[in-house]
């Protein structure tokens, strides 16, 4: 059974990003965006709903090709580009760069894939990960708190109908005051 990990930045009042979608706030130390590329390279699929696909695949395909990419920058451009992705969506009707469209119940093809056999998935985007959240698909969760209050915007969780207890699994302080915190989910 394959594990899914749910994991972003997120400011301390617990938002991923501000009213109108703005991350502005969001960006990330060397040592966050090497630990956040190290997490992809050791991914195997990822998920996401359609927002951050969106947002995703309007930089990183040529991610790599920005005349100021960085060396990590680059490396996390092309782990991203040539990575098996799937694309939640009804309303999207293509996609690129080793990515899949599903367009059918979400709950159930997450449910499908993590009982293949296959290395760690990723989950992206609140919506998404707020759905395999309430059905209990979530193994991990990575927090990457910021030390900013944004006061509104999306939530990292989900309204939950039952409590989710977890295991501290690790804790690091991060340049910039980042808090990077990982969560196991007890079962």
């Amino acid at each position: 059974m394959r594990k899914l990990i749910y994991g972003m930045n997120l400011s301390l009042d617990g938002y991923i990003a501000a009213p109108g979608d703005d991350i502005g706030w969001s960006v990330p130390s060397d040592e966050l965006f090497e630990f956040w590329s190290d997490q992809l390279q050791a991914t195997e699929l990822s998920l996401y709903g359609r927002r951050l696909w969106q947002t995703m695949s309007s930089y990183w395909p040529t991610g790599d090709q920005q005349p100021d990419a960085t060396p990590a920058q680059i490396e996390f451009a092309r782990r991203w580009r040539d990575m098996a992705k799937a694309v939640f969506s009804s309303t999207v009707d293509k996609v690129d760069w080793n990515t899949r469209l599903v367009t059918g119940d979400a709950v159930a093809e997450i449910t499908r894939l993590k009982a293949e056999d296959g290395g760690p998935m990723d989950i992206g985007g609140a919506t998404l990960a707020g759905a395999a959240m309430r059905a209990g698909l979530i193994d991990e969760y990575v927090l990457a708190t910021a030390p900013v209050l944004v006061g509104g915007g999306t939530p990292f969780f989900a309204a939950l109908d039952n409590w989710v207890n977890l295991n501290l699994v690790e804790t690091r302080t991060l340049p910039g005051g980042v808090i990077l915190t990982r969560y196991e989910t007890r079962r």
